[in-house]
């Protein structure tokens, strides 16, 4: 019997892309941006050979890359237009980021751990979205109000209500999604600001997603 030849880069995307729409991601605009920028890449080195799979990835911090099915549906949620203002709450590996620049959205990303931050950052601009993308060592409850609002906000993790200052930066029409803790599960929750003081919530399915933290790490 002869050696196993290895699977190609090429083959390997493929392989990816499929495993995903056999989870219902069908979003093509998603799934081109997928093949555009290699979660490989964005993964520590030792975990590289898990990162075309559909499984969540180890990082520094106690923090983890999202399974990639899980980032289809959270961004599929955004229902993301070219040229909107994105905010992102926990840059991570800075994988989401790209994916949000891909798709057309300028984006400020914040991150309460700065050798998370620093590393993204390295990330993302050798991937070719650094001009498009404003990456911060900052903490994501509580935005800097310079700022101003965006179209759309993502929050990449659970928390027990979607605190206010990030309602505050969403635009009048702006969608957030991000995750709540109800009745002990995670589920996705998608709010819609309607006027100044009105917004619509709307809970989704239930997700794999680590807990958000508040603050901005002083330590890592």
């Amino acid at each position: 019997m002869g050696e196993e030849v290895p699977a190609s880069e090429g083959e390997r995307t493929v392989a990816f892309l499929l495993s995903l729409r056999a989870r219902g991601v069908r979003d093509l605009a998603l799934l081109r941006a997928m093949e555009r920028v290699p979660r490989d890449r964005f993964a520590p080195a030792r975990f590289a050979d898990l990162a075309r799979q559909d499984v969540s990835v180890p990082l520094p911090c106690g923090q983890t890359m999202t399974a990639p099915h899980t980032v289809a549906n959270l961004i599929g949620a955004l229902d993301l237009q070219a040229g909107a203002r994105v905010l992102e709450v926990g840059t991570g590996s800075g994988y989401v980021t790209a994916l949000l620049a891909a798709l057309g959205g300028e984006v400020v990303s914040l991150e309460r751990y700065r050798s998370l931050a620093l590393a993204a950052h390295e990330r993302v601009s050798g991937s070719g979205f650094g001009k498009v993308v404003d990456l911060r060592h900052a903490d994501g409850f509580q935005p800097d109000r310079t700022l101003g609002q965006f179209d759309r906000i993502l929050v990449n993790g659970v928390t027990h209500s979607v605190p206010e200052a990030l309602l505050m930066r969403l635009s009048p029409g702006g969608r957030l999604v991000g995750a709540l803790r109800v009745e002990g599960v995670a589920r996705r929750v998608v709010v819609t600001r309607l006027s100044d003081c009105q917004f619509d919530y709307a809970t989704g399915p239930i997700l794999r997603l680590p807990p958000l933290i508040p603050g901005r790490s002083q330590a890592l």
